[in-house]
């Protein structure tokens, strides 16, 4: 897929505060703070950047006849819904919705479904129908239909989001689309991958932009040099794509990282900025020469003087990687004052201490690997790199076809303390055989 993002109009430092203050909140709420022998193949998808890397986007063709839906692109989540045509919120007005009547090949579940994210909430019923995207089909997808969506949850086009976490913490105890097909066999590799563009130091970048590139099985050699250093996800921790912050680097200086869960993150493609423990987040400014903690709707952020040049590195048990400093440059409040894109974060107990977003994302290439379960990143190659800041027309959602279908049983299940699924998938049928095809999403600006 490619990924296209739109840019933002100029914001006063009101306008700024809020967002800050409400994007801290949405992350806190959605990691739980308490207050075979079948032909194998891959495929990708362009994306869309929303608002100046405020968010990035996808889509999948849903029913039959097979229609397509512009979605949220999130590894911190796994959960796949759309709203429906029943939805009267106003969060559903002007967006294309799922009427489950028109696609001959529905199944009402009749079970109720909900979710909630830092910024919002979605509440439906559960559904099962045919669920295509790059070139794979899954016959039986179960996912959400919601006609009840919290305002500032969806913006136009997008009708949905696409988790790609682990089932373990679906919210429908259902497989996830990209689990099912990385079990199956149906990839080439079990795995899948993220380029990211940047506009967010862009004057001239428009609402929607081209974003970048998703990979399903296959990692494209064309926009990394080197190799992927990859890192195992904990034992037994598949939920969120977990990896242990080894080291942080802040203007040259090592900063103080926890041991043991304190130091475990999830590495998120739905979350704008970075969150992690205050005493740390406080150390990282503590280099910047002039750097304050905001105060008011700023609290848990940094204000620093934007003609500072910031160098921030961070590590995961291999080698460390840089975070430019267009990105470290979340927002610019005035002309002298800049906010910083990492941020004090409270999670719940079952929720890892840090959350890391696009600010680091957009500076590697990234892959999401399903056995062995791990993460690992790439240089960008200067390939990649050139997409960075060039305006283009944003790609269109396509409608593609497959020669045939994998098929998941998943039902929605009793879930255990921690959110784990009780209820597993059976995986069965043929591995599918792929007709690659380039898919497009327009993705609303919202920070998951």
């Amino acid at each position: 897929m490619n990924l296209r993002r739109r840019a933002p109009e100029a914001r006063s430092a009101d306008e700024i505060g809020s967002w800050a203050q409400a994007h801290k909140a949405n992350v806190e709420t959605k990691y739980g703070n308490p207050s075979s022998k079948a032909k194998r193949s891959s495929g990708q998808n362009l994306i869309v950047n929303q608002k100046a890397d405020s968010s990035f986007f996808g889509s999948v063709a849903v029913g039959t006849p097979p229609v397509a839906y512009d979605v949220i692109l999130d590894t911190g989540s796994a959960d796949l819904w759309l709203a429906s045509s029943t939805c009267t919120e106003s969060a559903c007005e002007g967006i294309p919705t799922f009427k489950s009547s028109s696609s001959s090949s529905f199944q009402n579940k009749s079970t109720e479904f909900s979710i909630t994210y830092g910024s919002g909430d979605a509440a439906g019923t559960l559904g099962e129908d045919i669920v295509q995207m790059a070139g794979f089909s899954v016959s039986n997808q179960v996912f959400g239909v919601c006609d009840q969506v919290s305002d500032g949850l969806l913006n136009s086009p997008v009708s949905g989001l696409l988790g790609l976490a682990f089932q373990t913490i679906a919210s429908s105890g259902a497989s996830p689309l990209w689990e099912t097909l990385a079990s199956s066999g149906a990839w080439d590799q079990p795995l899948m991958a993220f380029q990211l563009t940047r506009f967010n130091n862009d004057s001239k970048a428009t609402d929607l932009e081209p974003g970048g590139t998703f990979t399903m099985g296959a990692t494209n050699t064309s926009l990394y040099t080197g190799d992927i250093d990859y890192n195992d996800i904990p034992d037994n921790e598949e939920s969120y794509w977990l990896q242990t912050v080894s080291s942080i680097t802040s203007q040259g200086s090592a900063i103080t990282i926890s041991s043991g869960s304190s130091a475990l993150a999830a590495i998120d493609t739905g979350t704008t900025l970075i969150g992690g423990p205050a005493d740390a987040v406080a150390e990282i400014y503590s280099n910047i020469p002039n750097a304050e903690a905001g105060t008011g709707q700023l609290e848990g952020y940094y204000i620093y003087p934007c003609s500072t040049t910031v160098n921030v590195t961070m590590a995961f048990g291999g080698k460390s990687w840089a975070i430019s400093n267009a990105d470290f440059q979340a927002e610019q409040l005035n002309e002298d004052t800049c906010m910083g894109a990492f941020f004090s974060l409270t999670t719940g107990n079952n929720a890892p201490a840090w959350i890391v977003g696009d600010t680091f994302l957009k500076n590697v290439y990234s892959v999401f690997r399903y056995n062995p379960a791990s993460v690992g990143f790439a240089t960008l190659s200067a390939e990649a790199l050139a997409m960075n800041g060039v305006n283009a027309a944003v790609p269109s959602a396509t409608i593609g076809s497959a020669a045939a279908t994998i098929s998941a049983t998943a039902t929605a299940g009793t879930r255990d303390a921690n959110g784990a699924s009780i209820i597993q998938s059976l995986l069965s049928g043929p591995a599918l055989s792929l007709l690659v095809i380039a898919m497009t999403m327009v993705f609303p600006s919202i920070c998951i």
